[in-house]
């Protein structure tokens, strides 16, 4: 199985690329991990959100494969605890799932269309993180939920 990490925006701190690309390196142990940038829309002051999000959708879908197993990140997902994202993927890899696609919105969220097309929502937290910090946190969680797995001394319980 292969994890992607779908994201539209680039990543300007230099700080949170370089520990980002730490983490996906050591993931690189466990299982192909990557992240795709879909470019932030240009010229949005004279959209709505509505229309911003729609924009968004179309480039997200070109994204998406069939047989893909579409998980977003969204604040309104489930939350789930470490050990419990762990027995998730340890279960979407069990499933013969060839990619799992973990997709991060831009700044009003996802259209509708995304929605329909989810498998699956899941939330970080109840707090709200730069999309930026997003990147970081959850290829550290997909780290931590490898170690787990494997029953590494990396996460305390």
């Amino acid at each position: 199985m292969k994890i992607t990490l779908l994201v539209v925006g680039k990543t300007t701190d230099k700080h949170i690329q370089a520990l980002t690309q730490e983490y996906l390196q050591r993931l690189s142990h466990y299982l192909p991990v990557d992240i795709e940038v879909i470019p932030e829309l240009r010229q949005t002051k004279a959209l709505s959100q509505d229309d911003q999000k729609q924009r968004e959708a179309k480039l997200i879908l070109q994204h998406i494969k069939p047989g893909d197993h579409v998980a977003l990140l969204d604040e309104h997902g489930d939350e789930p605890r470490s050990i419990q994202f762990a027995q998730l993927l340890q279960k979407r890899m069990a499933s013969g799932v060839k990619r799992l696609l973990f997709i991060v919105g831009g700044p009003y969220g996802f259209a509708p269309e995304i929605y329909a097309r989810a498998d699956e929502k899941i939330s970080l937290s109840r707090l709200t993180f730069s999309h930026q910090m997003v990147r970081l946190f959850f290829v550290e969680q997909v780290y931590r939920a490898m170690t787990i797995l494997n029953n590494e001394p990396y996460h305390h319980e």
